[in-house]
This record gives C-alpha cells, structure tokens and sequence, in this order.
C-alpha cells in the first residue's frame, strides 16, 4: 500500500495510491475510507489501523486525481533523525575507517522544517552556495520502541520513503547541526510504501539524478548497518514513537567529493528514486 499526504481545501489529509501513471495518479480519499476516524496518516500509524485500512482500500474506488491535491510531507514526524557514513563506498569516500565502516551508527537530527514538500524547491540559503544532495532510504516507526533487539525492530516498521538529506557542506564542517538543519534544504517522499508492498528493502536500489545526470546508484544490501540495526540502535538512546523518521545514509557520488565539486543551483532539478518506492522530485531556488 502507499499512502500520501496532501492539502486540499486548506486542510490536511491523505490517501492510498491506487494508479500510477507517466503524469498524474488517482487515490483513494482517506478521510472516506476510514469514515472519518483518521483524519491524518499520523492518526492512522497512531491507531495501529495499516492493515484495516489496506483491506478497504482494496475494494475502494479512487475518488480523487493528483490534479485536484496538494502533494505534502508523507508525515509528519516527532524525530527525524538520520545516519552518516553508512554504505561502503560513501564510508571510503568521506574518510570514515574500513573495511567496516564506523564502530557505530553515526547518527545526527534535523528539524522538520528543515524539509521541503515534494514536488517543492530545495533552498540555496543566502549565507552559502555549498548546497549539496544526498539521496537516501528513510524507514517510518509504525509501533513505539524503546531499547529493543534488531530481531524486533521490523515489527516496529510501518513504511519507507524517499529522503534527499540535502546538505550545506561549509556550515557542516563547523557544526553537523547547522549543515543539515538550514530552511527547506532537503526533502522527504513522494508517499510511504507500507512492507505488504515492499517487503524487504535491502533488495531496491537506489539512484539519484541531478538534471537527468546519474549522480548516485547504489544497492540498498550496501548498507553497513541494516534498518533493522538502525532502529534497534536509535531505540537505545531515544524512545521511537509512531510517525518518527529514520534516514538510512547515502551512497558514494555526493557532490562535494566530486572534481570540481557539483553545487546545488537555481534551476536544477534533483530526482531520487528507490525501486519500489518512487521518485522525490525537487528543483532548486535561491531563498
């Protein structure tokens, strides 16, 4: 199942995908499927309400058409937090040890409003022109956890999605905080894809374009930690709670280790795409 979020009638709301084409798709409007009980796709991850809500999508008619919707942030989350260094090549790339990578997840956090819509331009701040992409799996937390064992942690998964961690290289140097926190520098969707539909993400692969350019390809088994290690290390050091976000690091191919490096500019258009998921779309603006 793939579930959106969109604003429509200056409301927020969701839905369930239910046909993809080349330029638009029709979903299900969420709001009628659950007779007004989930009024957002938090309130159905709150709920527990992915499986009945899968079953009356099966037999629902779409009433709505991309045309008529606001694409939003799939979710909205309590945490959104994110990994460094965490596929082989990028861990090679950026100078991080091997053949093993880092002794432990190396994890950092971002604020929501840190996030563009999908769809939406990614901002060049005007303290800098260092704006750099990451393409990225993110994981959704579907069940609360705290201090679990990895062999627990894909029952705790309700999605995943796709995650641009765009990146401010200058400002990251001096703090990981301020590099990866600046207004609308990064994105997260286009939907979230429950695992009935994907259910073992270590066998997608991942691409992300810059104007059509291939910038980043990679393998998700790449990954040095697993999700299910990645949500199990989260849960140690904060409880997870429904809605909250894990970014999983991204491949080798980021621009700042290119010669000469590839800058984010007004115009250009950045695309990443997960087999299975879908493609997150944003152009790039200056603020």
């Amino acid at each position: 199942m793939k579930l959106l979020s969109f604003d429509l009638d200056g409301r927020r709301a969701w839905g369930v995908l239910a046909d993809e084409r080349h330029d638009r798709f029709d979903l299900v409007d969420g709001r009628g499927l659950s007779m007004g009980r989930f009024p957002t796709v938090e309130a159905v991850l709150q709920a527990g309400a992915l499986d009945e809500m899968a079953k009356l999508a099966a037999r629902a008619r779409p009433s709505l058409d991309s045309r008529q919707i606001a694409l939003a942030l799939p979710v909205l989350p309590g945490k959104l937090l994110a990994v460094g260094g965490n596929f082989h090549a990028h861990a090679r790339e950026i100078g991080l040890s091997e053949p093993d990578g880092p002794t432990a997840p190396i994890f950092f956090s971002r604020f929501v409003d840190s996030l563009a819509l999908p769809g939406a331009p990614l901002i060049r701040p005007r303290v800098s022109t260092q704006l750099d992409f990451e393409g990225e799996l993110a994981v959704i937390i579907g069940k609360p956890a705290h201090c679990i064992d990895a062999a627990d942690a894909p029952a705790c998964v309700a999605a995943y999605t796709c995650f641009n961690d765009g990146s401010v290289r200058d400002y990251q140097k001096a703090s990981i905080t301020a590099g990866k926190n600046f207004w609308r520098s990064g994105s997260l969707g286009p939907w979230l894809v429950t695992p009935d539909a994907l259910p073992d993400p270590s066998r997608c692969m991942l691409e992300t374009r810059l104007n059509g350019e291939i910038m980043q390809t990679a393998p998700l088994s790449d990954l040095i930690y697993s999700v299910a290690e990645l949500v199990a290390y989260a849960s140690t050091f904060t409880p997870l709670a429904c809605g909250d976000v894990i970014a999983t690091g991204t491949p080798a191919g980021i621009g700042a280790r290119r010669v000469p490096p590839r800058w984010l500019s007004p115009g250009d258009v950045v695309e990443v795409e997960i087999s299975g998921i879908g493609v997150l779309r944003n152009g790039i603006a200056d603020a």
